[in-house]
Parts: structure tokens; sequence; C-alpha cells
């Protein structure tokens, strides 16, 4: 019986998931199919309940739905349930099981962007959705202690903030209104920034205006498709040190079809296949 793993979010047409797991799970001959199922808030239910059927190894999860699931499945992981979020979800018989990989993941990015220099201490993240709860849930684990949570909504930001305020007990950790002046001021006192929001994604657009971009900061867009979105190019130019969030997809990925197979990823092939999707959406985007 061929066995299916699913990603479910809303869109998933521009992801590079696929190429990545299902070039992984031909390499190591196992009979498995990667699926993109673009589904609703109202579909949902019903996509998580089929997951129960023998034919499923698990799924992933993608915006909009990493928090929405959690009360759907029968269990989870330590990192998933202080998440308050899950983008893996594997099997024990019937019952489903969430995992967050994007925690181990972030890190290894973070860490990257950084390279050889002292870890700082002082983050702003824009976002208060599954993405950016894994994000905040790093940086209290790794040490930070100054992590300003910017959404347009501030109720979700505030809402982050009580989800983390016993284990960020140790820490500053606030939600600030989506104001530019505010932005700008908390820019100037911050280090690292995340952006866990979408925008970028569809279209070219920034989470931050370009002039309240100062020099120095590290940036870290957890979009990949584009490569390099508005935010990059602007921060980019004004001096900052940039990444984006293919690094986070591929060992969040990796994370996951170990967690599937029980065997270890091919870590270099599904590098090399997410290179091959943004070169054949670079040329897609240029051919029109």
């Amino acid at each position: 019986m061929t066995r299916r793993v699913v990603l479910i979010g809303s869109p998933v047409a521009h992801s590079f998931s696929q190429a990545m797991q299902q070039a992984a799970f031909d390499a190591l001959g196992l009979d498995v199919r990667y699926e993109l199922w673009d589904r609703k808030v109202i579909e949902l239910p019903e996509a998580i309940g089929s997951l129960r059927e023998e034919e499923f190894l698990g799924a992933n999860v993608t915006i909009p739905h990493k928090e929405r699931v959690v009360p759907m499945l029968d269990r989870l992981t330590e990192d998933a349930h202080a998440v308050g979020a899950v983008n893996t979800i594997t099997k024990e018989g019937t019952r489903l099981v969430g995992h967050n990989t994007d925690v181990p993941a972030f890190r290894v990015a973070l860490e990257r962007l950084v390279g050889k220099q002292k870890m700082p201490r002082a983050a702003a993240v824009f976002g208060a959705g599954g993405g950016a709860r894994a994000v905040v849930h790093a940086l209290i684990t790794e040490g930070f202690v100054r992590v300003v949570v910017f959404n347009r909504h501030l109720h979700r930001a505030e809402a982050l903030v009580r989800h983390f305020a016993r284990s960020a007990a140790h820490m500053e950790l606030k939600a600030m209104p989506w104001h530019e002046s505010v932005i700008e001021a908390e820019l100037a006192k911050a280090k690292v920034v995340i952006n866990a929001t979408s925008v970028g994604m569809m279209s070219d657009e920034s989470p931050i205006a370009g002039e309240l971009v100062p020099a120095g900061l590290l940036v870290l867009d957890l979009v990949y498709n584009p490569p390099v979105t508005r935010l990059l190019r602007e921060a980019e130019a004004a001096g900052c040190t940039v990444m984006n969030g293919e690094l986070m997809l591929l060992h969040q990925g990796a994370a996951a079809f170990q967690l599937w197979t029980g065997q270890p990823a091919p870590l270099a092939l599904m590098q090399e296949k997410l290179e091959e999707a943004r070169l054949a959406g670079v040329e897609g985007a240029a051919g029109g």
C-alpha cells in the first residue's frame, strides 16, 4: 500500500516542501506520496480526521492552521505543548501526535545568521501565529532577555505573551502596537528581527517600512518563496545581515521526515531539491 503524507494549509501551492520530501522518500526507496492539501478553516476538522486512516503516515501543517489543529490531536510533544502550535503530525495507531519541528529548525537558522558573533539578547518578532510562537519559544530558551512582539491585531500578540508568561518570567516579553513610531524605537533597541508573518509571500510588501530599519540588524524572514522579499532587500540595503526561511524549512522538514520514517533524512539531497525548486520558481516568475 502506498502511504500518504500531506501538507495542510492555505495557500500551499507556493510550497517547496513537496519537492524536498518526495525526493527524500524516493531516495530511501519508500512507497510514500507527499501531497499538498489546500484546506480552509471550515474544512480542517475533516482533513485532520482523515489522517487516522491507515494509508496516512502523517502530515505537515502550515499557515494558517498551526494553532487550530492543536485541539484536534490526541497528544502533543513537549515542544508542541510549550509553543501551543503544531507543524508536524505523526501517528500511534490511529492516534494523532502533534510535534513542533519549527523550534529546533529556527535555532539552526538563528545560529547561522548570528555566525561567529556572540548570541544577541534582544529581538523583535513580527507576527503572533504558529510560526511566531515557535520563534518566541526558541528565543526564550536561548537566553534572550528582551523580546518584543508586534502584530497588526494587538490582542493576538498579547495572547502570545500571556501564553509564555511562566516560561518568560525571567525576562522581558512584551506585546507592542503596530505603529511606525513604536516599531522604530524598538528596532533601535533590538539586534535580531524576525518576520514570522506571511507578508511578502504573495505580494511585494514588507511588514516594516524600509526607512525604519537601522544598519547592523540581523534580519530573518521566515518567508522563503520568494527567496528575496522586500524586507530582505531593504534591510540589506540599509546595511543589515539578512537570511530567508529556506534553512529553517530544510531543517524542520528533515526533522519531520525522521519522525515519519524513523530514518535519518537525506539532508544534502533535500537541500539540493530546495535549491532546484527555488531556481525553477525564479525562472517561472521571470518567464511570466
